[in-house]
């Protein structure tokens, strides 16, 4: 009988399974026993003690069985069992009852029953299973081992828990050698900080690491909702980092990371994404997307780079953000510490688009939660047939109703305004000052409010007492301390001009075409976005409209002048030189 120790040897082992064991006369053996034939033969044990020992040819097929305190030794391991079988000719071993096997390296066995063939050298451990050692408890019902392939594992559900972890599984397989461990079948590892359940996973004792194969999740025990999946990845128990490789998510803070390829430190909070990047915020009805993407859990916030944007979900209208960097994060509220508010900001060639409003900005900052999106360097704003410019730019919606509510520009305020959409003239309505206030009304520029060198360029109609159609009638160019400038539909009205207010009415027929502009007019029709896609491109480049001239009474007079003085000048008496 071979190195009935060595059977039993998986002290590091983490596996068992059951199998129901009943001695049979004659022997009938598992077929895990089978093996090849070239196996070597083993050694045989010895006996130190029992209480009785027979051999009769009517048991156990005349081999010598032992019972009371029986006691084996095999290079330094020793055996106790209540009753050992002892089958000389197969080099066979069963031993039964209160069964313990003391190993040389310290770990103890303990089965209801034990076989062991020392030919193939493997053998099986039965009923109530435990297995321990200085590093961990191992229990189920039926464990095999196979000495040569040096492997044992369960199929029928077991456990092994250490000082800090409880694993629990359908089967597992330990190589010794390696100390890797496949666990395969409703696996889940209980620690004081997390659970891991998936459907196959291996562990590596020697490094502590454990690699996903089949869905696998990942779950934070003081927050349930802050959960890891994945499909396929690694995970180190000692610096509770995890690698994702596929189908994988990270949740957190109500929010979900996917990616291609992803990494989360559970201690730090930081974690990374790569490939087909999507961060989903569904508090916030928003999602990011890009190339690449950084969270940090504990200060609640997100970054993401390579052609990222972001989509702002609302019930009517959905807004379109892009820049070569986003940023996404939470603040407590100054005002309720039990609140957060929510932030939007991006950074170098910012872009958002919502069909009533599109802008561009060097970069922009948004408060989702008070609504309130501010625009710097070089911010252009375009509604309808309307464009606001200045220096910095604050724009104000209604986060309930979903609607803008308002603008104000600060420094170098400038709104302008096609007077007619409907035709191609080159006739623009025009208001600037230093601050300027611009009020919505159902979604469309209604008021604007300037304060300091107010100015406005405005075009009056009027309706043809004999045609009854409209007919444009003059420009009025404005400068006051403040205007107020009310915008229906393709008009402008000047509602009030205060301070040292001046106001003159030209006709079409006697102002030049450079009195019907300012000279910082801006008008930009190749930049503005038309479409949510356009928030990729620094410019979409559209074809810049081309305006016709609206001169022609200002022609046709000027020409008049010119040929009634040429005509003066005719009449003149010429002089002679004598």
């Amino acid at each position: 009988m071979s190195r009935l120790l060595v059977l039993f040897l998986f002290v590091s082992a983490n596996f068992f399974g059951q199998i129901t064991m009943r001695p049979a006369d004659p022997l009938v053996k598992d077929p895990f026993f089978n093996s090849n034939k070239q196996s070597p033969q083993g050694e045989k044990v010895r006996l130190i003690h029992s209480d009785f020992f027979q051999k009769t040819p009517d048991r156990y097929n005349g081999n010598p069985f032992f019972k009371g305190n029986v006691q084996f030794e095999q290079q330094g391991s020793v055996l106790f069992a209540d009753e050992v079988i002892f089958y000389e000719k197969e080099n066979f071993v069963k031993a039964i009852g209160s069964v313990k096997l003391q190993n040389a390296d310290g770990s103890v066995i303990t089965a209801g029953e034990m076989e062991y063939d020392g030919n193939t050298q493997k053998g099986i451990a039965k009923k109530n299973v435990v297995l321990t050692d200085p590093r961990q408890t191992i229990k189920t019902e039926t464990l095999y081992y196979d000495r040569l392939a040096n492997v044992a594992y369960f199929n029928t559900g077991g456990t092994i828990s250490d000082a800090t972890n409880v694993m629990y599984t359908r089967s597992a397989t330990y190589d010794l050698a390696t100390r890797m461990i496949d666990f395969t079948g409703n696996v889940k590892i209980n620690n004081p900080d997390y659970t891991v359940e998936g459907s196959n996973i291996k562990q590596n004792q020697n490094t502590n690491t454990a690699d996903f194969f089949g869905p696998t999740t990942i779950t934070n025990k003081k927050n349930p909702s802050n959960l890891i999946y994945t499909e396929r990845g690694s995970y180190n128990m000692n610096s509770k980092e995890v690698y994702l490789k596929k189908n994988s998510r990270i949740n957190y803070n109500g929010k979900i990371l996917t990616g291609d390829d992803m990494y989360f430190n559970q201690i730090t909070g930081f974690g990374t994404a790569k490939g087909n990047v999507t961060l989903r915020d569904p508090a916030e009805n928003r999602y990011m997307k890009g190339g690449y993407g950084e969270i940090y859990e504990k200060k609640d916030s997100a970054m993401m780079t390579e052609r990222p944007y972001a989509v702002k979900i609302l019930e009517k209208d959905s807004m379109y953000f892009s820049a070569q960097r986003l940023l996404a994060y939470q603040k407590v509220d100054d005002k309720d510490p039990l609140k957060k508010k929510s932030f939007l900001r991006a950074f170098r060639k910012a872009r958002m688009y919502k069909s009533n409003i599109q802008v561009r900005a060097d970069s922009l900052s948004f408060n989702e939660t008070d609504g309130i999106m501010h625009l710097f360097g070089a911010p252009i704003a375009w509604s309808g047939e309307k464009q606001v410019t200045g220096d910095k730019i604050e724009a104000y919606f209604d986060t309930e109703n979903e609607f803008i509510d308002s603008l104000k520009v600060v420094g170098n305020a400038f709104a302008i305004s096609k007077a007619d959409s409907l035709n191609l003239k080159d006739e623009f309505n025009q208001v600037k000052g230093k601050l300027m206030t611009v009020y919505y009304k159902d979604n469309k520029v209604n008021l604007a409010k300037v304060i300091g060198n107010a100015q406005a360029i405005t075009y009056a109609d009027d309706q043809n007492e004999k045609t009854k159609e409209v007919e444009r009638i003059g420009v009025a160019l404005s400068t006051c301390g403040t205007i107020e400038a009310e915008f229906e539909d393709n008009t402008v009205q000047i509602i009030s001009c205060n301070v040292g207010a001046n106001s003159d009415i030209y006709p079409m027929s006697k102002i030049s075409r450079e009195k019907r502009f300012f000279p910082d007019f801006n008008w930009n029709t190749k930049d503005r976005l038309k479409r949510w896609e356009d928030i990729f491109l620094d410019s979409p480049g559209y074809e810049e409209t081309v305006y016709e001239s609206a001169d022609t009474l200002y022609n046709e007079a000027q020409k008049a002048i010119d040929e009634a003085k040429a005509k003066e000048e005719a009449k003149k008496p010429k002089r002679v030189r004598k």
